[in-house]
Order: C-alpha cells, then sequence, then structure tokens
C-alpha cells in the first residue's frame, strides 16, 4: 500500500467510526444499518464500474499495441507535419502500456486478505462467543443441552473448513470460492438478525440474565437453527481459503516475496484474534446486556463491510489455478496397488515416475521415494502388461509421487487425531468455562463483566505469547538444540498439548474453590470471576504452540497437490473435537445422573461437579500425551526432489531473518 494514501483512508476510518458510535449513542441503530448498507451498496456498484472500466482499458491497451506499430512507420514519413499527434499519441500509449503491466499480488492485495480476514472473524464471533449463553437465556436450554449444542455447532464450523478447501482446489478456485462462502456467511447473519428481532427476542432487553423471554415459537427455533449453521457453513468454508489465497499474492520464487510471503501467516494469526478482540470485548457487552439484535446486526454489518474490501482487489489479486481433485489421485494409487499386490518388491530406482522437473500433476514438484509403507511401491511398478498397453492406465500404473502423495497422508494421520484430544479441550473456553464463569461474582463496581468477555485474556495470551516465543524461546532452544527455529513444529505441538492439560488442572481447581463461596440460596457464588484468568492465559499459550504448530506442520509436510487441504486439516481437528467434547458431555451426564443425583454438569452447576470433568479430560489428554510422543518418533518427512544441503542452508538462513520479523 502507498504510504501517501494512508491518511485519508485512516480519516475516512475514523469518520465512520464516528458516525457508526453516534448512531449507537442515540440508540437509532436500525437507521445506522441502513446508512451503511446503502453507502456499501454505492461502494459495491462503484467497484463493479472500477472492473468494467479496467476491462475495457485492457481492450483498448491491446488496440493500442498495434496501433503504435502503425504509428512508428508513419512518424518516419511524417515526422514534422504530424508531431504534435504523435507526440500525445505517444504519451496515450506509454500511460496505457504501464496500465497493462501493473503487477498484480503484493502486500496491498494480502492487506485486503488480512482486513477481510479480521471483519469476517469479528462477524462470525460476534455470534458464537456468546452463543451457549443465547441458547440459555433466550431459547430456555440447560447449561448441559446449551454446551452439547454449541460443541455441535463449532464441530460443523470446522468441518466446513475441508469442504471449502476441497472445493477451492478442485473446481472453484480459491477467489470465487472466498466470495461465495461469505455471501454465505452475510446470508446467515442477516437471517439470524431479523429472527431474534421478530421472533425470539421478546419482550425488547430480554435474555440480559433478569429479564425471561417468551419461549420462542417452532418457526422461530428453526430460523434461528437454519441461520447459525448458515454462518458456520459461511466462515468455515472461507478461512482456510482466504489464509491460502492471501499467501497466492507472493510469489515463492522470488526470495523477498517467499520472506513475505512466510510472514503472511503470522499476521494472518494476528488479524484473526484483533477481531476475535472486538468481539469478545464490545459485542459481548451489549449482548449480555440483552441487546442481542443490536450485536447481530453488528456481526452482519462487520461480514458486509468485509466482502465489500474482498471485491475492492478485485484488478489487482494473483489467481492461482486449482490442481485438479486429488481423491482420484489417491485412489487409484490403491487401487493400482491392489491389482499388482503379488507383483515382486524392486528397487526405489526402478520404480515408474515421469521425466521433466515437475511430476504429472502439472504445477507440482516430485517427491523422493521412501522405503516405507513397501506394498504401496507395486503401484509404481512397470509390469509387462502395462509396456504392451498404448498408453498406461491410471488406475494400473501410477507414478512415485503419486505413490508417497498417498503415503503423507498416512504418516499425518496419526499425527492428525493425536490433536483431536486438544480440541476438546480448547473448546471448553466457549462453553463450560463461560457457564462456570455465570455463576462467579463478575462486578467491578456497579458494571458487571461478561462471562464471556473472559476470552479476551485468551486472546491477549496468544499476542503476547507470540512475542515471547518469537524473541525468547526461539533464541534459547536454538542455542540448546541448534536448530534457528528454537523447536520442531511436533516439539511446539507436544508443549502446546501439555499447557492445555495444565488449564484443565487450573479449571478444575477454580471449580472447587468456586463451590466452596456458594452463597446459601443463590445460584452465584462469591468467588471472584478474575480467577478464571490462570485457566484463559493458559489456553491462550497452548494456541501458540499447538495451533501455529499445526499450521506450519500440516501446510509444510502436505504435497503441492493438497497444500490447502492439509492447511485445513488442524480446524477439521478442532470440528472432531468439538463432537467429542459433545460425546463426552453426554457419556458423562448418562452415567452421572442416575436416580437422584444431579450429574457433573446440571442445570445449576452449585448442584454438580464440573471440576471432576476437567479432571478427567486431563486424564484423557495424558494418554493422548503418550500417543502423541510414540507417533511423532515414528513420523518421517516429506521429501521433494532437488532439496539438498545447500537449500538447507539457504532455508536457515531465512528462518533466521522471518525469525528477526
Amino acid at each position: 500500500m502507498n504510504l501517501k494514501t494512508c491518511p485519508k483512508y485512516i480519516i475516512l476510518i475514523i469518520l465512520k467510526t464516528t458516525v457508526w458510535l453516534f448512531f449507537l449513542y442515540i440508540e437509532l441503530f436500525p437507521l445506522s444499518i441502513f446508512i451503511n448498507l446503502l453507502l456499501a451498496c454505492i461502494y459495491l456498484l462503484r467497484q463493479i464500474f472500477i472492473i468494467y472500466l479496467c476491462q475495457a482499458l485492457q481492450r483498448l491497451s491491446q488496440m493500442a499495441t498495434i496501433v503504435s506499430t502503425n504509428a512508428m512507420q508513419v512518424q518516419t514519413n511524417e515526422k514534422n507535419s504530424a508531431g504534435v499527434q504523435n507526440g500525445l499519441k505517444q504519451r496515450i500509449i506509454i500511460k496505457l502500456k504501464v496500465f497493462r503491466s501493473k503487477k498484480t499480488g503484493g502486500w496491498y492485495s494480502a492487506f485486503l486478505c488480512l482486513v477481510n480476514q479480521g471483519l469476517a472473524t469479528l462477524a462470525f464471533f460476534g455470534v458464537g462467543v456468546n452463543l451457549v449463553l443465547f441458547l440459555v437465556r433466550v431459547l430456555g436450554q440447560d447449561n448441559a443441552t446449551a454446551a452439547n449444542n454449541v460443541s455441535k455447532w463449532t464441530g460443523t464450523v470446522y468441518l466446513c473448513s475441508l469442504l471449502g478447501a476441497f472445493i477451492s482446489d478442485s473446481y472453484w478456485g480459491r477467489f470465487l470460492t472466498c466470495a461465495i462462502f461469505q455471501l454465505i456467511l452475510l446470508l446467515g447473519l442477516v437471517i439470524m438478525s431479523v429472527t431474534s428481532w421478530i421472533f425470539l427476542i421478546k419482550p425488547e432487553g430480554c435474555g440480559d440474565g433478569i429479564l425471561n423471554c417468551v419461549p420462542p415459537s417452532p418457526l422461530g427455533t428453526a430460523l434461528f437453527y437454519l441461520a447459525i449453521y448458515l454462518v458456520a457453513l459461511g466462515y468455515g468454508g472461507h478461512q482456510p481459503t482466504i489464509a491460502t489465497f492471501g499467501s497466492d499474492q507472493f510469489d515463492e520464487a522470488n526470495p523477498k516475496e517467499k520472506i513475505s510471503r512466510a510472514a503472511y501467516f503470522g499476521y494472518f494469526y494476528f488479524a484473526l484474534n484483533a477481531g476475535s478482540l472486538i468481539s469478545n470485548t464490545i459485542l459481548v457487552y451489549y449482548e449480555d446486556g440483552g441487546k442481542w439484535t443490536l450485536g447481530f446486526w453488528a456481526s452482519t454489518a462487520a461480514a458486509l463491510l468485509g466482502l465489500f474490501i474482498f471485491l475492492l482487489g478485485t484488478p489487482g489479486y494473483k489467481y492461482v489455478k486449482s490442481f485438479g481433485n486429488p481423491l482420484p489421485r489417491v485412489a487409484q494409487v490403491f487401487v493400482a496397488a491392489v491389482r499388482k499386490w503379488r507383483v515382486a518388491n524392486v528397487e526405489g530406482e526402478e520404480l515408474y515416475e515421469v521425466d521433466g522437473s515437475e511430476s504429472s500433476i502439472k504445477g507440482t514438484r516430485k517427491i523422493l521415494h521412501s522405503n516405507d509403507f513397501k506394498k504401496l511401491d507395486n503401484a509404481a511398478i512397470v509390469t509387462e502388461e502395462d509396456r504392451q498397453r498404448p498408453a498406461f492406465n491410471p488406475w494400473r500404473l501410477c507414478t512415485i509421487t503419486q505413490v508417497e502423495e498417498a503415503k503423507c497422508i498416512i504418516r499425518m494421520c496419526p499425527i492428525w487425531l493425536c490433536t483431536i484430544m486438544y480440541s476438546v479441550i480448547f473448546t471448553q473456553m466457549a462453553s463450560l468455562f463461560v457457564e462456570q464463569g455465570e455463576v462467579m461474582d463478575a462486578t467491578i463496581g456497579h458494571f458487571r463483566l461478561p462471562a464471556a468477555s473472559m476470552s479476551a485474556f485468551d486472546i491477549c495470551s496468544v499476542l503476547t505469547c507470540t512475542f515471547l516465543y518469537r524473541f525468547m524461546v526461539v533464541p534459547l532452544a536454538g542455542k540448546l538444540n541448534g536448530n534457528p527455529k528454537g523447536l520442531t513444529e511436533l516439539q511446539r505441538m507436544g508443549v502446546g498439548l501439555i499447557i492445555g492439560m495444565l488449564s484443565m488442572i487450573a479449571a478444575g481447581v477454580t471449580e472447587i474453590y468456586r463451590l466452596k463461596h456458594v452463597i446459601p440460596g443463590k445460584e452465584a457464588s462469591s468467588l471472584s470471576i478474575f480467577w478464571q484468568i490462570p485457566q484463559y492465559i493458559l489456553v491462550g499459550a497452548s494456541e501458540v504452540f499447538m495451533y501455529v504448530g499445526q499450521l506450519e506442520f500440516f501446510n509444510g509436510q502436505a504435497p503441492d497437490g493438497i497444500k490447502s487441504l492439509g492447511s485445513s486439516l488442524c480446524m477439521a481437528s478442532m470440528s472432531l473435537g468439538n463432537y467429542v467434547s459433545s460425546m463426552l458431555v453426554n457419556m458423562v451426564m448418562t452415567i452421572t445422573a442416575r436416580g437422584e443425583r444431579h450429574g457433573w454438569i446440571p442445570e445449576n452447576l452449585n448442584n454438580g461437579h464440573i471440576d471432576r470433568f476437567y479432571f478427567l479430560l486431563f486424564g484423557l489428554a495424558l494418554v493422548d500425551l503418550f500417543a502423541f510422543v510414540v507417533f511423532a518418533k515414528w513420523y518421517k518427512g516429506i521429501q521433494h526432489e532437488g532439496s539438498d544441503e545447500s537449500c538447507t542452508k539457504d532455508g536457515e538462513k531465512e528462518s533466521q531473518v522471518l525469525d528477526k520479523v
């Protein structure tokens, strides 16, 4: 972005924010929404006009190239008589050539993707961060049912990331996928805002913990669930795609842009947490006070603004074509291996591979042969039957790269399965942590702190621990083990799992003390809600190790043809973690709530023992840690053709530069 244009954008943002806050202050929110929607439509029409103008100028530039060639010939014959006209024509041609050769991609396009991600995250968490309280206060669900529904919904969000990554890599491309899933997200937010306004929030201001809402109608409940699952589909499909699309704006072959591309992921995670921070502080405050519709409309406005900013960069984006559907490629390996199951194994040099620097998958690098899963190598053995065929059948003969692609997926599966237990721990922050905070003393003078806003400590912990890891842990660990990155990705994931286990210990201890300070005859405890700070801080610290480690590991170890799917595996882990959490809650309540017993997670937490549930998660995570260590020692990394020692040294130097950044 040109720094000279920054003051103009800053002033525009300040003016729009002032107008927005003014309408909020005078409580004319519908008018504010109408004005912003009107401005967004005007901007969108302006953007469409710019796109068509750019296309027209490109066609004009092509015509100008032909005209310039003829003009050069005419200029030699009529130099004196047409000097003025030719000079004007040459200046026009130069301007058109500059426009035609304008560089696409770079930090300006990536910056738009970062802002888009921040606004989309703000919109998503404006719904998700307080969803468990909305289900309890507005829809009248008990604590266990609400926590269960939130876990299922959050799991659906992350499961949709696989769908978005698959569609973007195989069929639509990343730009179109981002645009369509953002429209789905916007549609879900609009339906949710209108449904809560017309059907659910009755009387106005209910759901604040004091004023009860009228039981919802079946139509209102159905529209609500339709809306939140549209939000899950839209955000889940958008997040991994926009991350990859933003990194596409940098050329990996260019050393400078390669460094920028790696730094982009750090800024992406920062933008995600920045948007979440706003939702967990400002929007949560209004929603906790009964202004649910206000919070949902604000999320809708953020999603609309994010979509507009994303479309704003359409002419300047760099587009990468998809590599095709990876499922048939992987299936061909297993089918060919089964057909040649009884064929004797051969050496790696005798296996089939195409000639040239690229693999049979256009645009991807070749993968070197590995010695494990030897039976899969049979898919790349050239038999006499294969030689007699006029053309190789891909369901009988595969390349080494195809075989190694399938092997990489098999190797990553155990590591991925071991990360699910961490996701079970992580999801408690959006469910049981909030319910626990609701029955604690959250008052500061005359101000009542919303329980969901405590997750702001998690976000601050993420930002702080990211800084500490880069400037303290990396140099110290680098001196001890000689690795310029400090810790390997698998080591970071192991440390994150251990810190996540400690957060369950902290949450359990807090619950024990909360039960000791229960006020007789009241549901709340006199224990301050700030006793939850340690468990939120520990979860945030574990994210820096586990979540970022997963992104780097799955993105780095996935073959070139399935990079987006590799990046989405960490979100798929979150998805299954939420489903496992829901299953554990059901099992625990089924076992512990027999007879007259209330169970561990009853509607009134003072009659339960969620501390025992936290300690149960700690025990399960301990078993998972041992399994993770075993599989981490067994794992062998992917090796591409041409990755020699010089490349390794260059990579170490680049890592040192990135650590400084």
